[in-house]
Protein backbone atom coordinates (compact mmCIF):
# COMPACT_ATOMS: atom_id res chain seq x y z
CA UNK A 1 0.00 0.00 0.00
CA UNK A 2 1.20 3.35 -1.20
CA UNK A 3 -0.30 6.76 -0.22
CA UNK A 4 0.52 9.90 -1.17
CA UNK A 5 0.18 13.37 0.68
CA UNK A 6 -1.73 16.06 -1.52
CA UNK A 7 -1.83 19.80 -0.74
CA UNK A 8 -2.77 22.66 -2.73
CA UNK A 9 -1.32 25.71 -1.18
CA UNK A 10 -0.64 29.45 -2.24
CA UNK A 11 1.36 31.31 0.04
CA UNK A 12 2.41 28.69 3.00
CA UNK A 13 6.02 29.03 3.27
CA UNK A 14 5.16 29.93 7.61
CA UNK A 15 2.81 26.58 7.90
CA UNK A 16 3.95 24.07 5.10
CA UNK A 17 7.16 22.39 6.94
CA UNK A 18 4.74 21.73 10.33
CA UNK A 19 2.39 20.05 7.96
CA UNK A 20 4.45 18.05 6.15
CA UNK A 21 6.71 16.62 8.56
CA UNK A 22 3.36 15.77 10.69
CA UNK A 23 2.44 13.64 7.62
CA UNK A 24 6.16 12.39 6.58
CA UNK A 25 6.46 8.72 8.10
CA UNK A 26 2.46 8.01 6.88
CA UNK A 27 3.42 8.93 3.45
CA UNK A 28 5.50 7.58 0.11
CA UNK A 29 5.40 10.37 -1.06
CA UNK A 30 4.43 14.43 -1.11
CA UNK A 31 2.28 16.16 -3.79
CA UNK A 32 2.17 20.02 -3.64
CA UNK A 33 0.63 21.98 -6.43
CA UNK A 34 1.08 25.36 -5.99
CA UNK A 35 -1.27 28.39 -6.94
CA UNK A 36 0.78 31.10 -7.75
CA UNK A 37 2.68 31.61 -4.55
CA UNK A 38 4.25 35.25 -4.18
CA UNK A 39 6.39 33.93 -1.04
CA UNK A 40 9.31 30.96 -0.60
CA UNK A 41 6.92 28.14 -0.80
CA UNK A 42 7.41 25.99 -3.90
CA UNK A 43 11.31 26.55 -3.03
CA UNK A 44 10.50 24.43 0.82
CA UNK A 45 8.06 22.19 -0.54
CA UNK A 46 10.73 21.10 -2.66
CA UNK A 47 13.44 21.11 -0.03
CA UNK A 48 11.53 19.02 2.21
CA UNK A 49 10.87 16.18 -0.69
CA UNK A 50 7.98 17.25 -2.20
CA UNK A 51 6.87 16.85 -5.89
CA UNK A 52 6.01 21.00 -6.81
CA UNK A 53 3.83 21.66 -9.43
CA UNK A 54 2.47 25.02 -10.45
CA UNK A 55 -0.93 25.32 -11.33
CA UNK A 56 -2.33 29.14 -12.39
CA UNK A 57 -5.52 30.02 -9.78
CA UNK A 58 -8.83 29.90 -11.59
CA UNK A 59 -10.82 30.07 -8.95
CA UNK A 60 -11.86 26.98 -9.23
CA UNK A 61 -10.83 24.64 -6.15
CA UNK A 62 -11.86 21.42 -7.92
CA UNK A 63 -9.38 21.90 -10.95
CA UNK A 64 -6.79 22.56 -8.68
CA UNK A 65 -7.50 19.43 -6.42
CA UNK A 66 -7.90 17.21 -9.53
CA UNK A 67 -4.61 18.86 -10.97
CA UNK A 68 -3.26 17.22 -7.46
CA UNK A 69 -4.26 14.08 -7.34
CA UNK A 70 -3.32 13.86 -11.05
CA UNK A 71 0.42 13.79 -10.34
CA UNK A 72 -0.29 11.34 -7.62
CA UNK A 73 0.92 7.86 -7.84
CA UNK A 74 0.18 6.07 -4.69
CA UNK A 75 -2.87 3.82 -4.29
CA UNK A 76 -4.35 6.20 -1.61
CA UNK A 77 -4.74 9.89 -1.71
CA UNK A 78 -4.13 11.61 2.04
CA UNK A 79 -5.41 15.19 1.54
CA UNK A 80 -4.24 18.08 3.93
CA UNK A 81 -4.35 21.84 4.35
CA UNK A 82 -0.54 23.38 4.75
CA UNK A 83 -2.45 24.94 8.10
CA UNK A 84 -3.38 21.15 9.17
CA UNK A 85 -1.21 19.17 11.53
CA UNK A 86 -1.61 15.00 12.42
CA UNK A 87 -1.55 15.28 16.47
CA UNK A 88 -0.18 12.28 18.77
CA UNK A 89 -4.22 10.49 18.41
CA UNK A 90 -4.37 10.55 14.89
CA UNK A 91 -0.77 9.78 14.62
CA UNK A 92 -2.07 6.41 16.65
CA UNK A 93 -5.01 5.85 14.78
CA UNK A 94 -3.23 6.20 11.52
CA UNK A 95 -0.63 4.00 12.53
CA UNK A 96 -3.36 1.05 13.40
CA UNK A 97 -5.36 1.63 10.42
CA UNK A 98 -2.34 1.29 8.26
CA UNK A 99 -1.50 -1.86 9.87
CA UNK A 100 -5.00 -3.41 8.33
Amino acid sequence: MSVSLCLMVRNEEEKLAACLQSAADFVNETIVVDTDSTDGTRELAAKLGARVFGFPWSDDFAAGRNECIRHATGDFIFWMDADERIDQANREKLRVLALL
